[in-house]
């Protein structure tokens, strides 16, 4: 063995590599010659003690949970190497692009980048003696929470207490969004409940159930599997608009009465009330009043109603009367059209007479010399009579609307060959029908419906009217529809010169005999 003290270093062994102590102590020294520096011994190895830090290795990962935008990090975890040094402390930095560097004297190192992408990362230990190489680098992929959104428009949405609010979504930190928050402030500062938007790829919402006549503003902010991003900035401010309900009637105008040859009554026009509509106050609405159809001619069918509409609602205008020299059937509409005299089949549409379900009636068959009344709003037209007349028009339908019962749409009553028989309009508001001839040239007048009832007009006879000695007997004209409006609140109508009144129950109410519009 060699003399181990003879290396004038104050009694510190020395030798090659091989010549290390078997058995050492922990804290027993040992300058090893082929390394060239002094040695430790730890209780498990050799460790250098006069020599720069080893060169570590690294793993770099993401940290990215509740870390803010802009704030990505990650968790660089050394390792020690055994050539070299005892390290003191770690330095991790980003090893291309922008460097970001942090030093602990522990092991990891959390070291704070940017925003989210991929980054590689490098480390070097350190002692009193100096650095240690660099590490080979460790590529990670850093995330962090979403970028806030950039609100956009919170807007009212007509006739209705909902408000629409906008957004845009920005980067969303490396991870897939998971929802969208929304938190309304009421009055710009008390927080009310957060809502959830219908997806995590939203950028609009529909909120629902907010205080009418209260102000709100807005703000918004996403989620990913990391958290929540920071709040965007704080919508415009809006005022909840207040619910109303009101009622309505919507009545379209009436079919024009069949003409000679035992024209079929006009049909009753589309007669539709509601009772629950809901808006709110301040928004405009339009009233669309139809006109009646005009009465037929010789061998001409009458003409069908045109439509009546109010705010989501159209009701159909009735069906014109048939005549028999043009197939004989009655159109389709509000109320069906009678059919005319001879026909005692319905054919197919337009021809079949029928009325449109929720809104009217039937129009009546035809029999030889009989036509067929027109389908009224309460009920079906009857059928032309084998005692050679024509079936009586359907019924009106009574209502309040206004305060005082009224019957609108009335069916017109079809046309006869009997000289003695009137076939009236239904409930006594839709337009008679013609008796027959006493004569080649005699014969009663079809009459128009009532203006504003929605009538269907009557059929006419088998030949000319009133003592007319020219045989082109024209069947009567439907009337024209209404509108009317009944609210709890005062509005203000516009156009179309409706009448209005303050009923006893302390309601008011607006008819419209033509176009027009109200705000409520």
């Amino acid at each position: 063995m060699a003399d181990l003290r003879a290396s004038g270093l104050g009694g510190i062994p020395k030798g090659a590599t091989a010549d290390r102590p078997a058995s050492p102590s922990i804290g027993d020294l040992f300058y090893d010659g082929t390394l060239g520096f002094l040695l430790i011994y730890d209780g498990v190895k050799w460790l250098p003690c006069s020599a720069p830090a080893a060169q570590p290795t690294i793993v770099a990962s993401d940290i990215g949970t509740n870390r803010a935008y802009g704030s990505g990090s990650v968790s660089v975890a050394f390792t020690e190497g055994d050539s070299g040094g005892k390290a003191a402390g770690f330095t991790a930095y980003t090893a291309s692009g922008t460097t970001y560097t942090q030093t602990s004297i522990s092991t990891p190192v959390t070291l704070v980048v940017g925003n989210s992408g991929t980054y590689s990362i490098a480390g070097t230990a350190y002692n009193g003696f100096g650095t240690s190489p660099a590490s080979l680098p460790s590529s990670v992929a850093v995330t962090t929470v979403p970028e806030a959104p950039t609100i956009g428009t919170a807007s009212t949405i007509t006739s209705s207490t909902d408000i629409s609010l906008t957004w845009s979504l920005n980067n969303n930190g490396g991870k897939s969004l998971t929802s969208i928050i929304i938190t309304p402030y009421l009055n710009g500062v008390t927080a009310q409940t957060p809502i959830n938007a219908s997806s995590a790829s939203a950028t609009s919402h529909t909120i629902t159930g907010l205080t009418q006549n209260s102000s709100y503003t807005f703000k918004v902010k996403a989620v990913n599997a990391n958290g929540s991003s920071l709040e965007s900035s704080a919508s415009n401010s809006i005022t909840v608009p207040t619910a109303i309900n009101i009622d309505y009637v919507v009545l379209a105008g009436g079919g024009g009465g069949g003409g000679r040859y035992m024209g079929g009554g006009g049909g009753a026009g589309g007669f539709i009330y509601s009772t629950s509509y809901s808006t709110t106050v301040g928004s405009v609405l339009t009233a669309v009043v139809g006109g009646g159809g005009a009465g037929g001619g010789e061998g001409t069918r009458g003409s069908n109603g045109i439509d009546s509409s109010f705010a989501v609602t159209t009701a159909l205008g009735g069906g014109g009367g048939g005549s028999w020299e043009s197939t004989g059937g009655g159109r389709t509409g509000g109320s069906g059209g009678g059919n005319a005299g001879y026909t005692q089949s319905r054919g197919s549409a337009p021809f079949d007479a029928r009325g449109t379900a929720g809104q009217g009636n039937d129009g009546g068959l035809g029999v030889t010399y009989g036509a067929g009344g027109g389908g009224g709003a309460g009920g079906a037209g009857s059928n032309g009579q084998n005692t050679d007349n024509g079936g009586p028009g359907g019924a009106g339908i009574s209502n309040s609307i206004t305060g005082s019962a009224v019957f609108y749409g009335g069916g017109g009553g079809g046309g006869s060959y009997n000289s003695s028989y009137v076939a009236l309009g239904g409930s006594s508001i839709g337009g008679n029908g013609a008796p027959g001839p006493a004569t080649t040239n005699g014969g009663g007048t079809p009459t128009s419906a009532s203006q504003n009832r929605g009538s269907g007009g009557g059929g006419a006879n088998g030949y000319g009217g009133g003592g007319s000695s020219t045989p082109h007997m024209t069947g009567g004209n439907g009337s024209s529809g209404i509108v009317i409006v009944r609210s709890s609140k005062v509005a203000t109508a516009t156009t179309g010169s409706p009448s209005y009144s303050n009923p006893s129950t302390g309601v008011h109410v607006y008819q419209f005999l033509n176009n027009g519009t109200i705000t409520i």
